[in-house]
């Protein structure tokens, strides 16, 4: 019974193979047409024809040895990443592989034979496989560009910027959180190294709310700062902010805090040798006193 069956399988993935190569034009053809439906314009036709014509050649190799898929896993492992990072959807690059069960099905239902609908059967299990690798693999490669993404986007929303000379400034907008703490203070560390800065102002004023875990993150930063030699400033304290700093009994020691920016900047300017005189018209003029 088990030898009937094997040849029986055998004879339909033969037949199957046949109806390949006799209808290979009409079969691409129909691929094609199903393949570009979903994208419309996104892909060019000379481009999509040339993708898949790279498949039908691995996938008639296949042929000989339907267990050997590394040439075909490896072309839609490529273009699952392509079409990820390009932006299309997961419909819109799973149509690419299982468009060809439909392409070839109509070849099939005309043929009718009792072995082209046994390897039709086998052909859609091989074709479901490659599908479904396909898909995982775009949502990997789809996944990792949302974790670079969000790295970037961490990079960008905590900015260290230069005041004057010798003083930083962290303008944090947004949540805080453990990796966001990460980046903040990486980033406020080398370019404490870089400049060699000996005052840093961390302001909050973008901050929605403060509570025990965000006050954590922030003396765990001024901490490190403190370890590379230079004191910090809080300030963006608003008056809400501290009654819940109040409120929740969080202590910030004899770390310095401030209402404004513009306060904290005032206050390192003088904790770093600057002194203020009214002067003319202005309201105040900057003066650097020397030793």
């Amino acid at each position: 019974m088990g030898v009937a069956l094997s040849v029986h399988a055998d004879a339909g993935r033969r037949r199957i193979e046949e109806l390949f190569q006799e209808h290979e034009a009409r079969v691409f053809k129909r691929w094609l047409e199903i393949a570009r439906s979903p994208v419309g314009d996104q892909v060019e036709s000379g481009r999509l024809a040339d993708q898949l014509r790279e498949l039908s050649e691995a996938l008639r190799q296949s042929f000989g040895d339907s267990s050997d898929l590394s040439d075909l896993r490896g072309l839609l492992s490529e273009l699952s990443r392509n079409r990820a990072r390009q932006g299309f959807t997961p419909t819109e690059t799973a149509t690419l592989v299982f468009g060809l069960k439909e392409a070839l099905y109509e070849v099939v239902e005309e043929d009718g034979s009792p072995e082209a609908i046994r390897g039709f059967i086998w052909f859609s299990r091989v074709i479901d496989e490659l599908g479904l690798f396909t898909m995982e693999s775009y949502a990997a490669a789809r996944e990792k560009i949302i974790i670079d993404q969000a790295e970037q986007l961490l990079e960008l929303s905590t900015p260290v910027v230069k005041l004057w000379e010798g003083i930083v400034a962290v303008p944090l907008v947004g949540t805080l959180d453990s990796a966001r703490t990460q980046v903040v203070m990486e980033k406020l560390l080398q370019t404490l190294v870089d400049t060699g800065s000996e005052h840093a102002v961390i302001d909050i004023t973008g901050v929605p709310a403060v509570d025990t875990e965000v006050a954590q993150h922030l003396l765990k930063t001024v901490v490190a700062a403190r370890l590379m030699g230079a004191e910090c400033v809080i300030s963006g304290i608003r008056p809400q902010i501290a009654h819940t700093i109040v409120t929740l009994g969080i202590e910030f020691g004899d770390i310095v805090t401030k209402a404004t920016l513009a306060d904290a900047l005032a206050h390192t300017l003088r904790a770093s040798g600057v002194k203020f005189v009214k002067g003319g018209e202005s309201r105040i003029a900057v003066r650097t006193v020397e030793g």
